[in-house]
């Protein structure tokens, strides 16, 4: 009875370890049939098949292309909005008043419509990287904001206590104190914010661009390559979850301790 533990153990361990990649496996040969058996036109729902063959139809150089026009501007619009939001949260922790005014007017920008401010934002700054960069940080600084000011308020009050009672400059308490106990915090926006990062640069590569995925997508719905424009996004969510698990991966490998402790059986 005892032997068998062990192994029973080890075949739940691997389950768990490989059952993401078999359920995407099974869904793909499941959406393969339902084409082939089907008979489904490539304009209205293409095969996997279908998809990797438009994929490879298309020249490496272009997917470069549009790949780096799409991350310029997503990147620029992350980190812009990182330097934003971080100065931006610590004055919300800090200011109870600058907290009850400014936090209506976040809300306020983030339940605006992108899409609707998008074309104002092209007019007024043109069609280069500014525009797209801008509309990309007002998707982006909202999380990052939240997750920050969280973090910080979340601070054990005795920690704070012991910071005043040293006379600690409030720079320290800010930096040393309140900052690395909302790292979790600030790292949990920061996944968040990368992948609507993504989303920004798509829709301003929607509203005005030459270049870029989500032009490349827009283009071929126009002439109805259905195949191609699923492969640029499929190609798109590859990017995406990349830059999601690299967010994870700095945080792993820079900031270990602040990861939750794993449950051991």
């Amino acid at each position: 009875m005892n032997q068998t533990r062990p192994l029973k153990s080890w075949i739940l361990h691997q389950a768990n370890r490989f059952a993401p990649a078999l359920f995407f496996i099974g869904l793909v040969i499941l959406w393969q049939l339902v084409c082939q058996l089907g008979n489904v036109p490539n304009y209205i729902l293409p095969s996997p098949s279908a998809i990797i063959s438009a994929f490879f139809d298309v020249e490496f150089s272009r997917w470069m292309t549009h790949l780096w026009a799409t991350l310029r501007v997503a990147l620029m619009g992350f980190v812009l909005s990182i330097c934003i939001a971080l100065p931006l949260s610590i004055g919300m922790m800090r200011s109870e008043l600058m907290n009850r005014v400014l936090y209506p007017a976040l809300i306020v920008i983030q339940s605006t419509p992108v899409v609707a401010v998008a074309p104002l934002i092209i007019v007024l700054l043109g069609t280069d990287d500014p525009s797209r960069v801008l509309i990309t940080c007002l998707i982006t600084f909202f999380p990052l904001v939240v997750s920050t000011t969280t973090g910080m308020l979340e601070t054990p009050p005795e920690m704070i206590e012991l910071s005043q009672s040293l006379r600690a400059p409030r720079y320290r308490e800010t930096w040393q104190i309140r900052i690395p106990y909302a790292i979790p915090h600030i790292f949990s926006g920061l996944r968040v914010s990368i992948t609507l990062a993504i989303i920004g640069a798509v829709v301003a590569e929607f509203v005005a661009a030459e270049e870029g995925l989500g032009y490349f997508i827009q283009f071929s719905t126009s002439f109805f390559k259905i195949p191609q424009a699923f492969a640029g996004l499929i190609f798109l969510s590859v990017i995406s979850l990349l830059l999601f698990k690299s967010i994870q991966w700095i945080q792993a490998w820079w900031f270990p301790w602040s990861l939750p402790k794993k449950k051991t059986a």
